[in-house]
């Protein structure tokens, strides 16, 4: 044993060392927030046609009406069309006065924008007619990224160590990020989103897994319940800078900049003492221990520090165990499922903040709003009704919002907002208890391999829910449809799952679970999956981050 956990206890569970690793966790919070959904403000429908000053070599004195009436069609409302002009034509202004045009064919030659309208992605890069599904692509490709840096950076996190991975997340965010603001082209944009997408990913995992490995059990849910409230604030903010800041250029700037101001925290940035016993760095343990310690206005006997011996790394369970014994392959998948259908309906929702008909800055900071509470009443909710019909339930009620909304007409924004933020409610709720749920079904063996795979799933939910938006020119109910149905499917699933909630947390793949009590204590949303138990249940304390 290397008895770093009696020492952790010795230096405390959570004083003012830990206190302020937390602290810090704040400012890659708000920006991850930002980065998420900061594309919905920067591709802000506006009135657009097609450029046609080509007539304007034949007709330099038309008026502005006289020109749109002659060179662009009208549709069944009357409306000039957006995507479709009338071919040019080499004749004189009189023949065509007096024969008009006929023949039409997209727009050649670029569009017209409002001239009082702020530069957005949308204008800059012609982001309408044929190219607008770029936006929704642009987005998926985001998310892309998110998951290419989890399978980066968390192998990298547990070979040179949290510390670096966390600086060099940040740096590549913050340089990524302001780059995008000076990009000429929006491939480029996409391309410098997927490193933003990636770097994302490499600061909540290790942030978090740097915290959970220097925080005391019982702490543990704080700190985590901390980043989900911070992650809901930064959702806030962003609606008020969006609001602020119309020039899509500046308001990436502002969103950007400030996580390099986590460079001058650099030096309180601690490594984890438990991934330096695991590698062997006793004396760089020791001296962070003490530091720690001395922070917390705790003192180390030396004869405790001589404990420290390097750690052997225990041996977890492979990827097959998931699916060698039937109840494990039917839990694992049912999980995987209910995984995939609440990153589904979360990002659907989200993501959808453009097409409910209210304001969107409002409906952003309600949504943003709404996550607070539906962390923190997760809490109570999970030891009043336990796992199973928590995560059902909350999966169910998702999915049904999403299929309602389907049914109301667009011309009643304020009842789809509505639905939608009840139905942005339960998906976060769900999320939080997902992350319970999983972490206590899952058997230590393959509690980490479990806690990766299921985050995968929900990795790649993120990046299909952009791309199903796009059904939506077919007809508008199709993406809330295909929204709302999963969850109701998985929300049905999940009845099928066995209860955990005064349960002892499974050590093997063997069938059952033997009772104990862990409902009252259970870790909120650890990524290492650690959840203790009252009544013998265990803590794993492996420093192996969740790598999806």
């Amino acid at each position: 044993m290397s008895g770093v956990g009696d020492i952790l206890k010795a230096v405390g569970d959570f004083g003012r060392f830990q206190k302020c690793l937390v602290l810090l966790s704040v400012i890659p919070c708000l920006s991850v927030a930002f980065h998420q959904f900061c594309q919905l403000f920067m591709v802000v429908e506006v009135p657009h046609h097609c450029d046609t000053s080509w007539i304007r070599a034949v007709g330099p004195n038309l008026t502005e009406e006289e020109q749109l009436n002659l060179t662009l069609p009208r549709g069944a409302d009357g409306e000039f069309q957006q995507c479709s002009m009338f071919s040019p034509v080499d004749w004189e202004l009189d023949a065509i006065l007096a024969y008009g045009l006929n023949d039409t064919q997209k727009c050649s030659s670029g569009w017209v924008y409002p001239s009082e309208q702020p530069p957005s992605l949308l204008t800059e890069f012609d982001l309408v007619c044929d190219r607008k599904d770029l936006n929704d692509i642009a987005q998926a490709i985001y998310m892309a990224g998110m998951l290419l840096g989890s399978m980066i950076f968390g192998p990298l996190s547990d070979r040179i160590g949290r510390r670096p991975v966390i600086l060099i997340s940040i740096f590549l965010q913050g340089l990524f990020g302001l780059g995008i603001a000076f990009v000429p082209h929006f491939y480029v944009y996409m391309a410098f989103r997927c490193v933003v997408g990636a770097s994302v990913s490499g600061i909540t995992m290790t942030v978090l897994a740097l915290a959970t490995e220097w925080i005391g059990v019982s702490s543990r849910p704080k700190a985590v319940l901390t980043s989900h409230c911070c992650f809901a604030i930064g959702q806030m903010i962003l609606a008020g800078l969006s609001y602020g800041i119309r020039n899509w250029r500046l308001l990436e700037i502002a969103g950007s900049a400030p996580i390099f101001v986590f460079f001058f925290c650099i030096g309180v940035l601690p490594e984890s003492a438990r991934w330096l016993v695991t590698k062997g760095r006793i004396e760089e343990a020791k001296k962070v221990l003490q530091k720690a310690a001395a922070t917390n206005k705790r003192s180390l006997p030396p004869e405790l520090l001589e404990q420290l011996k390097p750690e052997k790394e225990v041996k977890s369970g492979s990827f097959l165990d998931l699916f060698r014994k039937k109840h494990m392959r039917n839990m694992t998948s049912i999980m995987l499922f209910a995984w995939f259908v609440n990153s589904f309906v979360y990002y659907g929702l989200s993501l959808n903040v453009t097409n409910f008909g209210l304001d969107i800055y409002l409906t952003q900071l309600a949504f943003g709003a709404v996550e607070i509470p539906a962390r923190v009443g997760c809490i109570f909710i999970l030891q009043r009704f336990g796992r199973r019909k928590t995560q059902a339930v909350l999966l169910v009620l998702s999915g049904l919002v999403c299929l309602i909304i389907t049914s109301i007409p667009e011309d009643q924004p304020v009842a789809t907002t509505v639905l939608a933020t009840i139905g942005k409610f339960a998906a976060s709720a769900s999320f939080s208890t997902s992350y319970v749920y999983a972490a206590e079904l899952f058997p230590t063996v393959v509690r980490q391999t479990g806690l990766g795979l299921c985050s995968m799933s929900a990795r790649v939910a993120g990046i299909l829910a952009p791309l199903v938006r796009l059904l939506g020119q077919y007809h508008r109910a199709i993406p809330m449809a295909i929204f709302g149905s999963g969850p109701v499917l998985g929300g049905l699933l999940c009845v099928l799952l066995p209860e955990t909630c005064s349960t002892d947390l499974a050590d093997g793949t063997g069938d059952g679970h033997p009772t104990a009590q862990v409902c009252e204590n259970a870790t909120i949303g650890s990524q290492n999956g650690q959840v203790k138990g009252k009544g013998g249940g265990q803590d794993n304390e492996s420093t192996k981050t969740t790598y999806f």
